[in-house]
């Protein structure tokens, strides 16, 4: 009884670990963090967001706060009531659906003069993004067709667990 709980244990753990492993933590604006006289577009542009994975804003509390607001409040720069503001100046959020998400800046007009406010697109989990054109290169070396790193190995090092604890 007790091995047929620990190989579905492992079984689940193949299955949930892999989506847990792959989740990303993006710092908005990188080293330079949610500030003003940034460019957000040209920062998200080249990344691909997924439900599970976490923005971070880090700025200096009582600098700038953080709205999650709809598309026509991000066009407008215009602020919701001030007690939906994040303040913390570490504040997560997690992307828990997809879709377009919008956030901005509500201190002075940040917004508005200094283009403290960031759009991106959420995909689903499991959604593959379609590679992006590259230069062809040198061979690349053990990461061959891009799957170290991206959760694969993790994923298929659990599936053979179970297959052997299974025999």
């Amino acid at each position: 009884m007790e091995t047929q709980w620990f190989v579905g244990a492992i079984a689940i753990s193949a299955f949930v670990l892999p989506t847990v492993a792959m989740a990303t933590e993006f710092t908005v604006g990188d080293d330079q963090g949610w500030t003003i006289n940034f460019d957000y577009e040209a920062w998200a542009m080249d990344k691909v967001f997924q439900v599970g994975d976490e923005l971070v804003f880090k700025y200096t509390a009582g600098r700038h706060n953080v709205f999650k607001v709809n598309g026509t409040a991000f066009t407008n720069c215009t602020m919701p009531p001030g007690n939906e503001a994040l303040t913390t100046g570490n504040d997560v959020i997690t992307l828990a659906t997809p879709g377009r998400k919008w956030y901005i800046c509500g201190v002075n007009d940040h917004c508005a003069n200094y283009g403290q406010k960031l759009a991106i697109t959420v995909l689903e989990a499991s959604a593959s993004p379609a590679p992006a054109p590259s230069i062809p290169t040198a061979p690349a070396s053990s990461s061959a067709h891009g799957i170290s790193g991206s959760g694969y190995h993790l994923q298929m090092a659990a599936m053979v667990s179970v297959a052997f604890l299974a025999v």
